[in-house]
């Protein structure tokens, strides 16, 4: 099994601009850099949905993504603290009986 290669995202603008500007094949494309048909074809289905957000790199999420990671964790912080204060007025609630 191979080490799978890395891409900087001018890289991948550029294999993409080869494909949807210029006209060539995916199969010609794929066959010179030496990767598969399909990465070349997911290359270009992310940057027609995404645009420039399309290839975030390490550490960076795309806008979309960094929102919902962010209210997930708003969601679970809220959670949490909810069951606290179901706890706290079982607590409270006997103590008053």
């Amino acid at each position: 099994m191979g080490s799978k290669r890395k891409f900087n995202i001018e890289y991948k603008k550029e294999i993409i601009k080869l494909v949807r500007e210029r006209g060539n094949k995916v199969s010609e494309v794929a066959k010179d850099i030496g990767v598969s048909e399909t990465t070349i074809r997911n290359w270009v289905k992310k940057y027609s949905e995404y645009g420039e957000e399309a290839f975030p790199g390490r550490g960076k999420l795309r806008t979309e993504d960094a929102e919902i990671r962010e209210m997930k964790k708003k969601l679970k912080d809220l959670e949490e603290e909810n069951a606290i204060l179901k706890k706290a007025m079982g607590i409270f609630s006997r103590d008053m009986k």
